[in-house]
């Protein structure tokens, strides 16, 4: 459980941020995996926590279902059942085979004056529609920061500020190394990944802090 996944709701969009590292054992493998998830033709992110082999095979199954039901009905899940969807198959699979994976799901329904939502479900299969979230070690850095700076109808600009208090508390408090954070953004133009700093300005400046 020493991979971090964040999310913050923000007025019109959803931004999801998962550090990249990969490790076996004791080595770190890589720091460049991508754990946060985008659903073909749909407006949804899910970003998974957790032993690899579990976090990779369970979203896969659940992106692969939910465009599965797109081809045969000609029209998507909204958020809220996506998540409910993927929050059910965890349920029923505890007492078969548990899936060791943490989730938040993200999205913006494709329909005119869509709010964009965030759900936060752990391995119990528990679900919580939430402004912001964590999951991991991380979480018990960037949980206060998020409830301190945390306001209703943020802008990206302000979401991403938000992002790298807690990106960088992460980095300089927890022992393990999470070196690398990609992040992505939802909103009803599509999924696609930013940029955590800006400039490079930015970026010396959270190091300073």
């Amino acid at each position: 459980m020493g991979d971090c996944v964040l999310g913050i709701k923000g007025k019109d969009f959803v931004l999801l941020a998962a550090d990249g590292t990969a490790a076996f054992s004791i080595i770190l493998m890589k720091d460049t995996e991508d754990k946060i998830k985008s659903v073909p033709n749909q407006n949804l992110l899910i970003a998974a926590q957790g032993e690899a082999g579990d976090r990779v095979q369970f979203v896969e199954f659940i992106t692969k279902n939910l465009n599965l039901y797109r081809l045969r009905n000609d029209m998507n899940l909204s958020v809220k059942a996506s998540a409910h969807f993927l929050r059910q198959e965890l349920a029923t699979a505890l007492r078969k085979g548990p899936y060791q994976t943490n989730i938040m799901v993200g999205g913006v329904d494709d329909f005119e004056n869509a709010k964009p939502e965030l759900y936060f479900i752990d391995y119990l299969s528990s679900i919580q529609e939430v402004k912001f979230g964590a999951h991991g070690y991380g979480s018990y850095f960037s949980l206060s920061i998020l409830d301190k700076y945390y306001k209703d109808d943020m802008n990206v600009h302000e979401a991403l500020d938000l992002l790298r208090r807690c990106i960088s508390e992460i980095q300089k408090r927890l022992l393990l190394s999470t070196p690398t954070f990609i992040v992505k953004i939802v909103d009803k133009n599509g999924s696609r990944e930013i940029d955590l700093y800006s400039s490079e300005e930015d970026k010396d400046v959270m190091q300073q802090e």
